[in-house]
């Protein structure tokens, strides 16, 4: 038996190959699907703020840049003591140094 090497390929064997073309790209497009179910939609992320988390971080805010010092009142206070206008309530500052050393020793 000889076989001719310059003869055409039959026509049987493209149809073949067209199937076999057509059942891996079925395959692919099913693969692809069930990725595509299997894996949930990517999402943008995004953040919104109330009004009062605003009110909030402006309070935030003011506070660290703030030295915690009323600097008009001290101010007041220094030119009362320098003017000789400054008077201390003796019985209100006694029953506060009271109240503290109960507080920082636990006792009321």
């Amino acid at each position: 038996m000889s076989i001719n090497v310059n003869q055409t390929v039959p026509a049987t064997t493209t149809v073949k190959t067209d199937k076999v073309d057509q059942n891996i790209q079925k395959q692919q497009q099913v693969a692809q699907q069930q990725t595509a179910i299997s894996q949930p939609a990517q999402r943008q992320d995004s953040v919104s703020l109330t009004s009062q988390a605003q009110q909030f971080t402006k309070a935030q805010e003011k506070a660290s840049n703030s030295s915690g010092v009323d600097h008009k009142k001290v101010d007041e206070i220094k030119q009362a003591i320098a003017e000789g206008k400054y008077k201390v309530n003796v019985e209100q500052l006694a029953r506060r140094i009271v109240q503290f050393e109960g507080e920082l020793f636990g006792k009321k």
